[in-house]
């Protein structure tokens, strides 16, 4: 039971701890222009540029449907929970937004002072152009950005990142509750379910791949395990409080890579620096140029690059293919008319829920994937010389 209260403090310490507020990601993707200045007239939108000038565009006209865009805009992060949209109004769920100016200082607010990116809030917006496109900026009287403040805002990643932890600590805790409850006896209910997952990370991947030191990262890695999965599932579900990107965010993936670089580095033993900076390989191939031992010291950097990019694009993937499949209506729709959103519909629904049961699967292999790759890390990290 030890085990399973310490992987409660460690999914706060991924969720909440590790991963950044980025900010650096388009907002609801509903944006076409926004108000920078509190008493702007509507379609002046911050741009970077000196004089950002009115676009000349009605601020209500319908624009034409772009599928890279509309693609795009619901795999990113946001500042707020987007829900839906009926006609000129949208359905969001505000976060919160955390800056801090060098000039102002520190400033809290809900997202919904931007109005879904139509407005400034307090001399802050929203850009949607320029090298800032995405990002809050700091703005003067004449609409033009002044600087870019610090964000530690709470964006949709973050949130279901803090959601999936939280709802993870309460079915564990329920779980060890139940265990202890019910000692000697047969599991049932929740237990049964998640018991033998435990089981599976322990017996199948910590102690065959670490050995018999294993319980010392045993914790650690029923927490990645259990965090990815409930991040990857989660997403798959267009509900709110659900559907975030989370694993798809290269944020995300990089702060659960470095978890794993840092607890490998600061694991190793001496056995394992020797073989990166003194390999046992005939002398020529480690003087006068160290060819091995800068081949073994770059491959410990890459370790961590490879788990993230190889999370981070298996995720992203099915949510863009899905994203693309339901954009085909209205590609058709726009091309043929009414009737050809009509007759590509039935197609484009049942791609999507194909794709979608087979990232539940994906979902899966990718938790173990990474706890696997980790626990053989820290298995290289602290193996004794034979």
């Amino acid at each position: 039971m030890r085990i399973l209260y310490r992987l409660y403090l460690l999914l706060f310490f991924l969720a909440a701890g590790l991963v950044p507020a980025s900010g650096s990601f388009p907002g609801t993707g509903e944006v076409r222009g926004i108000p920078v200045g509190d008493e702007m007239p509507a379609g002046q939108a911050a741009s970077g540029r000196e004089n950002p000038g009115d676009p000349g565009d009605d601020a209500h006209a319908e624009a034409p449907f772009d599928a890279g865009k509309f693609v795009i805009d619901h795999v990113a992060d946001a500042y707020e929970w987007h829900i839906a949209t009926i006609g000129h109004t949208h359905i969001a769920v505000p976060l919160p937004i955390l800056l801090y100016s060098r000039q102002t200082g520190f400033h809290a607010f809900l997202s919904s002072r931007f109005s879904h990116g139509h407005a400034s809030w307090k001399g802050f917006a929203i850009a949607t152009q320029g090298k800032y496109e995405g990002q809050i900026v700091e703005i003067n009287a004449q609409g033009e950005i002044s600087g870019k403040p610090f964000d530690f805002s709470i964006t949709k990643t973050v949130a279901g990142a803090l959601f999936s932890a939280i709802l993870l600590v309460v079915l564990l805790m329920t779980m060890a509750r139940a265990t202890l409850k019910n000692k000697g006896q047969a599991p049932s209910g929740l237990q049964n379910l998640l018991e033998p997952v435990i089981f599976f990370v322990r017996d199948e991947i910590a102690r065959p791949a670490i050995g018999e030191h294993y319980e010392r990262f045993l914790p650690l890695l029923l927490t990645m395990f259990f965090f990815i999965l409930a991040d990857n599932l989660t997403g798959l579900i267009p509900i709110f409080p659900f559907g975030a990107n989370i694993t798809g965010n290269i944020s995300v993936t990089l702060v659960l890579a470095m978890v794993t670089f840092l607890v490998t580095t600061f694991s190793g033993n001496k056995h394992y620096w020797k073989e990166i900076f003194n390999p046992d390989v005939p002398w020529w191939m480690k003087f006068p140029v160290p060819l091995m031992p800068f081949v073994e010291f770059f491959g410990m950097l890459t370790k961590p690059f490879v788990l993230m990019v190889r999370l981070f694009a298996n995720m992203m993937a099915g949510h863009l293919i899905v994203t693309v499949f339901v954009s085909l209506i209205f590609i058709f729709s726009h091309l043929f008319g009414p009737a050809g959103g009509f007759l590509i519909s039935p197609v484009s629904v049942l791609f999507s829920v194909f794709i979608l049961l087979l990232d539940v699967l994906v979902s899966f292999i990718q938790a173990f994937v990474f706890t696997l790759l980790s626990a053989l890390y820290f298995g290289m990290a602290t193996a004794k010389h034979h």
